[in-house]
């Protein structure tokens, strides 16, 4: 029998607003995540819902996501080549259309808009697009996960080795914001464990199966309508399936730069 080790330090924050010393501590490992409650009212959150109606979501292709997740927004990943490059072509035309369709959606409030801004506040200076070749990358995506997600972990280093930004990074991070939450499932776990080789034994689909965390610290989020979560996605993390109602964020990564800015995409 196994025993998993706690660590005090790797917890859920709440905090009214996100602080540097947040963002400094998920960068460096030490905090699990920071969840700052009604960045958005009801009110908001239903109007955002009822105006990204207009946004033209699609799902990820079956065989490699096995579950319905619907989405909207490319996503960099999406575009990685066998040798780990990224498709420009395709992936300029699809933020291209995306900022298209963005605009014409006209979504009031923007829930991109203003937790970049709170963020950007939090830190001490604006959060700019990430660059490649000069040209800010699409940040901002919407995300329907109904069917839950499997463990996994965003690490846009792993994925993009010889690199993909213009700008260096240090540390990668993750935000959501709820805009429709279930009542019950939907939870996400986040898990102080981040990838070893050996977790390729334990490879399912996009994922891995639940050996790969199993003597892992774990913290779990329940969503609630308006929360923002603030997260470092290098850690495996996942979503369980909720039996009714919607689950919907809008989401995109951050990253902390080795000039001590910070970035933003999708």
């Amino acid at each position: 029998m196994t025993t998993t080790t706690t660590d005090p330090l790797f917890v859920l924050e709440d905090a009214p607003a996100v602080t540097d010393r947040h963002i400094a501590a998920l960068a460096a490992g030490t905090l699990a995540a920071v969840r700052i409650p009604d960045l958005l009212t009801a009110e908001e959150c239903a109007d955002v819902l009822t105006s990204a109606e207009g946004l033209p979501v699609s799902s990820y292709d079956p065989h490699r996501v096995p579950v319905r997740i619907a989405r909207f927004g490319p996503a960099l990943n999406d575009y990685r080549t066998a040798d780990g490059s990224l498709d420009t072509k395709r992936y300029w035309e699809a933020a291209d259309e995306a900022r298209a369709a963005w605009t014409a959606a006209a979504l009031r409030p923007d829930p991109i808009a203003i937790s970049l801004a709170r963020l950007g506040t939090a830190w001490g200076a604006a959060i700019a697009p990430a660059t490649i070749g000069g040209r800010p990358v699409f940040g901002g995506t919407l995300r329907e996960i109904n069917g839950g997600a499997l463990i996994h972990y965003d690490e846009v280093v792993r994925e993009y080795p010889a690199g993909v930004f213009d700008q260096k990074i240090t540390a990668q991070l993750a935000f959501n914001l709820w805009v429709a939450v279930p009542e019950l499932g939907g939870v996400t776990s986040i898990w102080r464990r981040r990838w070893q080789p050996g977790d390729e034994q334990h490879r399912d689909s996009y994922g891995y199966t639940p050996a790969a965390t199993r003597d892992a610290h774990e913290v779990r989020h329940a969503p609630q309508l308006g929360d923002g979560l603030l997260f470092n996605p290098a850690n495996m993390h996942a979503v369980s399936p909720n039996p009714a109602s919607r689950r919907v964020a809008f989401a995109y990564f951050l990253a902390l730069t080795h000039t001590g800015n910070l970035i933003y995409w999708s």
